[in-house]
């Protein structure tokens, strides 16, 4: 069963309806298209952005983080007098 949206947030049925209902009341039945095409693409650059980081994670080394470069210390004990 694919995850969607609607089962992350627990609306199935009745409650999709009130939803879709109050963006039609909200947006007329002349924006909804235009309104699902900006949806569209949003999602669609979206998923451009998730894959180029990933493709710069791989590329960073072999366990997905960048080497740190961190100075040395010197870990030394106060002599006992």
């Amino acid at each position: 069963m694919p995850i969607t949206i609607a089962s992350i947030m627990n609306l199935m049925g009745p409650d999709m309806m009130v939803i879709l209902l109050i963006v039609l009341l909200l947006f007329g039945a002349k924006k909804l298209p235009e309104l699902a095409r900006g949806m569209g693409r949003a999602v669609k650059e979206f998923g451009a952005a998730r894959d180029e980081v990933e493709r710069e994670l791989s590329q960073s080394g072999p366990n997905g983080v960048a080497p740190s470069k961190l100075p040395e210390t010197k870990n030394e004990l106060p002599s006992a007098r």
